[in-house]
């Protein structure tokens, strides 16, 4: 149960893929202007994220593995990603055309999101069980919500203060994502 609890919270926090590892900086900075858009963005993000490293995992260990086919496995997980994030969007399509609207090229870009696919191939070269791949999946897709949702925040209230002119704009997130990259660090500690 320690285990468990120590892989999901350094999959969260202490790994976090955003902060930590730098992946997935694009919607992180392109997408979270608003908290409402950040956080629909980061689960939209987290279900792709949670599901690819699960079937990409079960065709690694029953496809992939047995036949010798390894040298296939990245272009297999970019079919999966691609495959899971179309199934998203017209599931937004059709559940939420607002969000749909408001999320536009962003959602298809999730295909291209480098924490995505960054998550299947570490996963696969940790050689993880399903259960921990699971749990790491859970993890990152909960820690790369909670940073883009936290970001998105902090965008709204700086869109709300006085900021010196020189700070406006990409200076201001820049120095704030490495604020909140440096503060992720204090995490390394955690777990031994």
């Amino acid at each position: 149960m320690v285990d468990t609890l120590l892989l999901f919270v350094s999959a969260v926090l202490v790994n976090n893929f955003v902060l930590a590892q730098f992946l997935g900086l694009c919607p992180f900075v392109g997408v979270s202007r608003r908290l409402p858009d950040a956080f629909a963005m980061g689960l939209a993000t987290a279900f792709v994220m949670a599901l690819a490293a699960v079937i990409c995992h079960l065709l690694d260990r029953y496809v992939l593995q047995p036949y010798g086919l390894e040298v296939f496995s990245i272009v297999v997980f970019i079919f999966v990603v691609a495959a899971l994030v179309q199934l998203v969007e017209r599931v937004l399509r059709a559940t939420s055309p607002l969000l749909h609207e408001v999320l536009g090229i962003y959602l298809p870009l999730i295909t291209t999101n480098c924490a995505v696919l960054g998550l299947v191939l570490l996963t696969q070269r940790d050689g993880l069980s399903l259960a921990s791949t699971v749990i790491v999946a859970v993890g990152a897709a909960a820690g790369f919500t909670l940073v883009i949702a936290m970001f998105a925040a902090l965008r709204e209230q700086f869109a709300e203060s006085r900021v010196p002119a020189p700070f406006r704009g990409a200076p201001l997130v820049l120095v704030t994502a490495g604020i909140l990259a440096l503060a992720f660090m204090g995490f390394k500690g955690v777990g031994g």
